[in-house]
């Protein structure tokens, strides 16, 4: 296709900055940030974070829409979702920053970083007893391409490691576990439970109060933790901090929340055993993930098939 017949993109992203995602794609293609009347039948993709309701229905020449971030329920959620092909955000970057945050806050759980914290506002100089990593199983609920990205450093590291997801995934040195049947099994086997599941109408508050009792409570760590790097939807933040309170859970380190931001009332923030980052496990940086989606259009226009297309029914 000629370069002036390019697809024009629509980029329409809500609560995130769009500048460095606007001068990277403009570079190869037209972006517009705002369609041209009702129907703008100019536009051919659009890039997209937490959309407006309404607004890609409304482009009749719309083929391709492309998700900023690595869930895509913030596109799903939309009732008037055109029936087009849906690409979730695959690359090397991305994966690299959600792999560096599970293996710092499993480490840090593991070495007792809070209870070091707290000793060192109190001058306290005491040593607890350390486990060695091989007597602590780390279990990741969500075992597609960031799980399995991120056991790869854990076995390295010394952890058992358990996979469990909906459908049936192996990798070697791991135990895996897949569907309801084996979700028991699974946290039963677990001390440290990572959950980097998407974001689906059956997964929407999973991490309760009932699943997390079901986690081993006998360890090396002295209870049982729970890292969220996935979606906050997924969890329950009063049931986490009931978990805490009553000894269910020792130590959380959270990344996203059933609200965001955190609003500065929350309990989380003050609770002396929970962990907060800014939903900054893994950062959407343009810089690398705006180039695989030029490259996918180019190829899409040259009658190649798209990569990591997302499963609607499934929900990722």
């Amino acid at each position: 296709m000629p370069e002036t017949q390019k697809g024009r993109i629509l980029l329409a992203m809500t609560g995130y900055n769009s500048r460095q995602w606007y001068e990277i794609l403009s570079q190869e293609r037209e972006v517009v940030t705002e369609p041209s009347g009702a129907a703008d039948p100019s536009i051919t993709y659009a890039v997209v974070w937490k959309q407006q309701p309404n607004l890609l229905s409304k482009l009749p020449n719309l083929r391709v829409i492309f998700s900023v971030g690595a869930g895509v329920d913030h596109i799903l959620s939309d009732p008037t979702l055109p029936d087009v092909p849906i690409v979730r955000v695959v690359a090397d970057n991305l994966t690299q920053h959600m792999t560096d945050y599970v293996l710092w806050r499993v480490l840090d759980h593991h070495r007792q970083g809070m209870l070091y914290r707290a000793q060192q506002k109190r001058r306290v100089w005491r040593e607890p007893p350390q486990r060695p990593a091989n007597d602590v199983s780390v279990g990741i609920m969500g075992f597609g391409e960031l799980g399995r990205a991120a056991a790869g450093p854990l076995l390295a590291a010394g952890f058992r490691v358990n996979g469990w997801s909906r459908s049936e995934h192996s990798m070697t040195d791991v135990a895996t576990f897949h569907g309801e049947k084996g979700l028991t099994p699974f946290l039963n086997a677990t001390d440290i439970l990572v959950v980097l599941l998407p974001l689906t109408p059956d997964t929407t508050g999973i991490i309760n109060y009932r699943l997390l009792k079901q986690l081993r409570k006998r360890n090396g760590l002295g209870g049982a933790v729970l890292i969220n790097a996935g979606r906050g939807k997924l969890q329950k933040d009063a049931d986490i901090i009931k978990a805490l309170d009553d000894g269910i859970l020792k130590e959380a380190s959270l990344d996203v929340f059933e609200v965001e931001p955190l609003p500065k009332t929350s309990p989380l923030w003050n609770h002396p055993r929970v962990f907060v980052t800014p939903h900054s496990g893994a950062t959407s940086d343009a810089t690398y993930l705006a180039p695989p989606m030029l490259e996918q259009m180019d190829a899409f226009e040259r009658g190649e098939k798209l990569k990591n297309l997302v499963d609607r029914k499934a929900g990722y």
